[in-house]
């Protein structure tokens, strides 16, 4: 076990803001660090000048074993080892200058500040954790693009980017200890308060792009409140009301480093561990870590279902691994598409789409036992059955298929029906339909 102690962490702190004049400030306050490399700690024990002990929780993420992270669909069938990257065992370790340079060198208007604690995370992530960089690095290129895009969209800093690295390790179906859930590891409460659909068949805090989105509006939000990207990051771990209790505790500061004795002990490894997860995912070829090797997944659309299907009738009648049914849809927490309470969308590789639509009949007709149990909608509290009449109904149906340069008044005047009748009996909350959407039109 090695032990390094530091006194005064906070007085020998350097900050980096790039778009000021890129001075080194110092940070008030003094404590001692006892940095534990035991591989079996999770903590950073942290003793002040009385002697009080205290802990600092690395983030949840920066205890996953590579074996779960690998166990997903994506990773098993996108990523492998790249045998022409030559990745050492060994950490390459330099003065703590190089790293200060190197943080100063990082093109973002986010303080990338310097001390014994960010210095911890990033041994953690270039030593013990090396096989997960080498993970990270191979899936960001599935999910960066989409995490960029909603960051760009609210115009927050890209760096925002690496949070997820921290929060689930890139794992879209990461749950915490205490239920956050997805990639931006959402509470139920947040998800829902940011448009995310949490029930019991469908839980969108697991859908990538849909929390992306959710998490770029949650951190605009946030920096509104704060004004800091430090103290956004940190709520973003804790929650809001902790940050404004951390800042009256330490008698109105708004400056991280002065209230971070304030603040509980995983946040006070977060913003580190943040700054941490920027760095690595720069340097990592500094310290002999190769990514994975990555192949971009096919490419994918949707489709509207209006009844309830469930992944085996899709994956026995189209011929596809319902593993990759279930990755490309992980918001359905059952393998179940509720298209009886609202038509809601299946996502499928887009060669397969045609597929689904032709045989979309014998789909729905497939026999399934959950199907069958799933009569009462999850969102209604009264009771519908289905009545022998709506079967023979549903077996009388005509569908369409729509194609490009229909409208539902035309489609409509074909079948000598109405547009408010074909809304009705497509679930439509507006005129919009696009090429290939199946409408039911009697």
């Amino acid at each position: 076990m090695i032990k390094t102690y530091i006194t005064k962490l906070l007085d020998k702190t350097v900050r980096w803001s790039l778009p000021l004049c890129l001075a080194a400030l110092p940070l008030n306050g003094s404590a001692q660090i006892v940095v534990d490399d035991d591989d079996d700690d999770d903590e950073i024990e942290v003793v002040d000048e009385m002697g009080n002990k205290e802990e600092i929780d690395f983030p949840e993420a920066m205890t996953y074993d590579m074996d779960s992270l690998m166990s997903q669909y994506m990773s098993k069938t996108y990523l492998a080892t790249d045998n022409d990257c030559q990745m050492k065992n060994e950490n390459v370790t330099y003065e703590k200058q190089v790293y200060i340079d190197r943080l100063h060198r990082m093109p973002t208007i986010m303080e990338m500040p310097y001390n014994e604690v960010v210095q911890s995370c990033i041994d953690r992530y270039t030593s013990r954790m090396r096989q997960s960089v080498s993970y990270f690095l191979g899936a960001s290129n599935f999910y960066m693009p989409i995490f960029e895009e909603a960051l760009d969209l609210y115009q927050l800093p890209l760096e925002l980017k690496y949070l997820p690295v921290i929060e689930s390790a890139l794992n879209p179906t990461a749950v915490s200890r205490v239920g956050a859930t997805g990639l931006w590891q959402f509470m139920l409460t947040t998800g829902k308060a940011y448009g995310l659909n949490v029930n019991t068949l469908v839980d969108e805090r697991r859908d990538p792009v849909k929390a992306s989105y959710a998490a770029a509006r949650y951190l605009r939000d946030l920096y509104n409140i704060f004004g800091d990207w430090n103290l956004v990051i940190a709520a973003y771990n804790c929650g809001p009301e902790n940050i404004n209790k951390a800042i009256r505790r330490s008698g109105g500061e708004k400056d991280y480093w002065k209230i971070y004795p304030y603040l509980p002990k995983e946040t006070r490894g977060y913003v580190p561990a943040f700054i941490a997860a920027n760095y690595v995912m720069n340097y990592y070829c500094e310290h002999n870590i190769c990514p994975m090797k990555s192949q971009l997944p096919v490419k994918t659309d949707t489709v509207m279902v209006d009844r309830n299907v469930n992944f085996s009738q899709i994956a026995s009648v189209c011929g596809l691994d319902i593993s990759m049914i279930r990755a490309l849809n992980p918001a359905y927490r059952r393998d179940i598409v509720p298209g009886a309470t609202t038509p809601s969308p299946i996502r499928l590789p887009i060669s397969d789409i045609s597929t689904f639509i032709d045989r979309q009949d014998s789909i729905y007709a497939a026999e399934s036992s959950t199907d069958k149990r799933l009569e009462v909608p999850v969102e209604e509290t009264v009771v519908k059955t289905t009545t022998a009449k709506d079967r023979k109904s549903s077996r009388n149906a005509q569908w369409h298929k729509v194609r490009s340069g229909d409208n539902l008044g035309a489609i409509a005047k074909r079948y000598g029906t109405t547009v408010s009748k074909l809304k009705k009996l497509n679930g439509l909350r507006n005129s919009n339909i696009r090429a290939g959407q199946r409408l039911r039109v009697r």
